[in-house]
């Protein structure tokens, strides 16, 4: 088996109308890449039906070091919180090329 190495999975869950001003965010904070897909469901703020427009939500994933990953949480914390439905999640995940990230 290859050898793994640890980062960071930052989950952020939020609205679509989000998704460019996010992405730039995560760019200019260190992120090398994220995924962005479209996300569905019912959470604090109600039920989130709408596929891929204004009114929908996303799911952006990004796996990156532990550094980069708590940078980037703390900053949409203070930018977004107050005014958006957003939530973030912190996993382990073993990555097995580790310059990627």
């Amino acid at each position: 088996m290859a050898t793994s190495h640890l980062r960071k999975l930052l989950t952020v869950i939020t609205e679509s109308a989000l998704e460019k001003d996010l992405c730039s965010d995560l760019e200019s904070l260190g992120a090398h890449g994220y995924t962005v897909t479209d996300a569905r469901g019912k959470g604090h703020r109600g039920v989130r039906e709408a596929a891929w427009d204004p009114s929908g939500n996303i799911r952006v994933e990004v796996v990156c070091t532990k550094e980069t990953a708590c940078a980037i949480a703390e900053h949409l914390k203070a930018k977004y919180y107050s005014n958006y439905a957003m939530i973030l999640y912190l996993s382990d995940v073993e990555v097995l090329r580790p310059e990627k990230f």
